[in-house]
């Protein structure tokens, strides 16, 4: 019997954002959800609700986003069509990132390249069945995905793992970290040396960084989440034009209280307060990664 918990809904009535969103804004991780539909691994670390591409739509409607991108759940584990089919509902604004196992043939990466995939995760959190137990089997997957545009997305706490720079220097395609690289404020946040390794090589021109779930990383309960402030801004200031922004829809696992999706797009403007980083982070930074 599986005892994956139940998730909280989102928040179903978000607020437009008090700034003005330019056109292009991108959503650059939120996933979907549909049980009956495409059903859920036995393994998994937790059970969502529902959570369609068309209410994400609303969502990005309300919030001004005219982008999103699509990415696979660990639930899911390597069924990547819930992904692809809600690229199918907009293919000119929506792009996609796959989940898929070391064995996964050319034929089905092509196929996923055409339905708007441009990346492929690599979770070591929330693994539940995900195929990859580690960071040591990428180059290889590297290697095959390189022509095809694709780059790797990891969900890891950058601070656990001490040789991100060796990493970097091995694998042939663009890295990019969710949850501004994961630390925990509680561990220390901007001030962990791990962390500050993680800086480093974002200064170095590695990695690209999300600014993601930062419910996940504060030790507030509620927004806004102050103690996150400095980190993101820390890593805008490391890697301004390998920086972009997710709402990380429909929050799962999120036990503290739920976030209003107009609260997290609000955060941006306090972490990039000028205009013209938000247009980096919003817009040309996912268009270079994404091929909007």
């Amino acid at each position: 019997m599986n005892e994956a918990p139940f998730c909280p809904a989102p928040d179903a009535n978000p607020h437009a954002p008090h700034f003005a969103v330019p056109p292009g804004a991108t959503d650059c991780h939120a996933h979907v959800f549909e049980a009956a539909r495409y059903g859920y691994q036995q393994e998994r670390s937790y059970t969502p609700p529902d959570s369609t591409i068309g209410q994400l739509r609303v969502m990005h409607k309300t919030l001004g986003i005219q982008r999103g991108v699509v990415v696979a759940a660990s639930v899911h584990g390597i069924n990547n069509n819930p992904v692809l089919d809600a690229i199918a509902t907009d293919p000119k604004n929506l792009r996609g990132i796959a989940t898929v196992g070391a064995d996964i043939t050319d034929k089905e990466l092509a196929r996923l390249k055409d339905g708007g995939i441009r990346g492929i995760r690599v979770n070591l959190v929330d693994k539940g069945g995900n195929p990859f137990g580690s960071l040591d089997g990428l180059s290889g997957i590297a290697e095959r995905i390189r022509d095809l545009g694709f780059h790797i997305e990891l969900l890891v706490h950058v601070e656990s793992f001490p040789d991100l720079r060796g990493l970097a220097k091995k694998i042939c395609v663009p890295l990019s970290v969710g949850h501004i690289g994961y630390t925990k404020i509680a561990l220390g946040g901007l001030t962990h040396p791990g962390y500050q390794e993680f800086l480093a090589l974002l200064r170095d021109g590695y990695f690209w960084v999300k600014l993601t779930g930062p419910s996940r990383l504060s030790t507030h309960d509620s927004f806004p989440y102050p103690d996150v402030t400095d980190m993101a801004q820390a890593a805008i200031a490391a890697a301004p034009d390998r920086v972009i922004w997710g709402s990380d829809w429909p929050h799962v696992m999120q036990y503290k209280p739920m976030p209003n999706d107009g609260d997290l797009l609000d955060a941006l403007a306090v972490w990039a307060p000028d205009a013209a980083q938000r247009q980096r982070i919003l817009v040309d930074n996912p268009a270079r990664l994404f091929g909007f």
